[in-house]
């Protein structure tokens, strides 16, 4: 048994796709349908830069949208090997969510695009630039950073934003607050990375950006998933339309449960993973939750060849 996981934000890079873009007709044909939507050039942001350009939200959400569709249509296309409606669940990490009811057929194209390029500017604006930002924490679980923040309630606000992995919890907050927690974690010598993001993600910070996305969402035509989806908010799965929408409104501010996800889909029998679009962090995450699943990363065509599925 497999699922389809899709990536989120931090995957893209430049030239990402390009081998698909140059090659498949119905690729180009995708690139050019996100261009034309969106009024400007993604396709070129994503094929020749500047990183400065495609690492801005409101661009990065969309064009790792495009990467990992395209990819999807690729397989579909291309591969007599596996055949991906065959997935038990299919997922996503944030915008990935995104990616994986488009690609389930309950998302149109043309819509997800639009979806994804608003969302990107309404989370990038629910802020004051420079005000915001997000650190990993390394080698300690959930409980304890819980415990670390209820200690310092007082002291400073920040909020659980992705529950990745074991041992990779990242959090959200004013940069002024975020600052105090990794002092707090230097003094408890807790591994920590600031992460180069510009803006708090995944807490109630966003909330002007729900309060943006809550109409959006709702106005844009669903229909059933033909896979079953399992949503970052609840870690668990769905597949009425409506329970989606308020999911995806209520995503914005809420943690990403990605390892509560993988542990779900594995208790439900799942061995396999295959990951499609750019980069390879979610492979990376469902290893470090569970070592003997196993993990097919596809991000260019070579790669359906070698897709091997565990029994």
């Amino acid at each position: 048994m497999f699922s389809v996981i899709f990536p989120g934000q931090g995957s893209q890079s430049v030239g990402m796709t390009k081998e698909l873009h140059d090659n498949f007709d119905y690729v180009k044909d995708l690139f050019n349908q996100a261009d034309d939507v969106l009024g400007y050039s993604i396709s070129k942001i994503m094929l020749d830069g500047p990183k400065e350009e495609l690492d801005l939200t409101e661009n990065t959400q969309p064009a790792i949208f495009l990467a990992s569709y395209s990819i999807f249509k690729m397989i579909e296309n291309e591969s007599d090997i596996i055949n991906l409606g065959n997935a038990k669940y299919f997922a996503g990490h944030s915008l990935g969510e995104y990616s994986a009811l488009a690609s389930s057929g309950s998302l149109n194209f043309r819509d997800a695009i639009k979806l994804l390029h608003e969302r990107g500017k309404a989370m990038q604006a629910a802020v004051p630039k420079g005000t915001g930002g997000m650190v990993a924490v390394l080698g300690e679980e959930i409980k304890e950073i819980n415990n670390l923040l209820e200690e310092n309630k007082n002291n400073y606000k920040c909020y659980i934003a992705n529950d990745n992995s074991n041992g990779q919890i990242v959090l959200s907050g004013l940069n002024s607050d975020i600052d105090k927690f990794i002092d707090t974690l230097k003094i408890k010598k807790i591994k920590n990375i600031k992460l180069p993001v510009s803006a708090p993600f995944h807490c109630k910070l966003m909330d002007k950006a729900t309060y943006i996305m809550r109409d959006k969402i709702n106005s844009t035509n669903f229909e059933k998933p033909k896979n079953i989806i399992i949503s970052n908010v609840t870690g668990s799965e769905t597949q009425d339309i409506e329970n989606i929408k308020d999911l995806l409104i209520k995503q914005i501010e809420s943690p990403v449960l990605w390892r509560e996800s993988v542990i779900y889909m594995i208790k439900k029998g799942v061995t396999n993973f295959i990951e499609i679009g750019p980069g390879k962090v979610l492979s990376g995450l469902v290893k470090r939750i569970d070592k003997t699943i196993n993990i097919n990363t596809i991000n260019k065509s070579e790669d359906i060849k070698n897709i091997k599925l565990n029994d």
